[in-house]
């Protein structure tokens, strides 16, 4: 498992999204925080590891998300040898 990274700044912002109410605050907090390639990036990633736990090959990840192969390859390791983050986010969108 990857190390989790741990210090002040960070332990700020994991306060910061816990102190956010619904999907409209996270939103607005999200938008406000990350710039809009950011944005993009940080979903393009959550929709290419929702794809890989389904079992879908890269080409078709590469056509539905217009991800790298690099960007597939990085979120297929943190799926295998990550923190679980992906994991656990996925799993409780899945009970939904």
């Amino acid at each position: 498992m990857k190390e989790i990274i741990k210090d002040e700044y960070l332990d700020l912002l994991c306060e910061a999204i816990l102190s956010l109410k619904d999907s409209k605050e996270v939103h607005s907090f999200l938008c406000d925080v990350c710039s809009n390639a950011e944005l993009k990036a940080i979903t393009q990633r959550l929709v290419v590891a929702k794809m890989l736990s389904e079992d879908c090959v890269y080409n078709k990840i590469i056509e539905e998300t217009g991800a790298s192969t690099a960007t597939i390859s990085r979120v297929n390791k943190s799926l295998e040898h990550g923190a679980d983050g992906y994991k656990l986010v996925l799993s409780r969108l899945e009970n939904k």
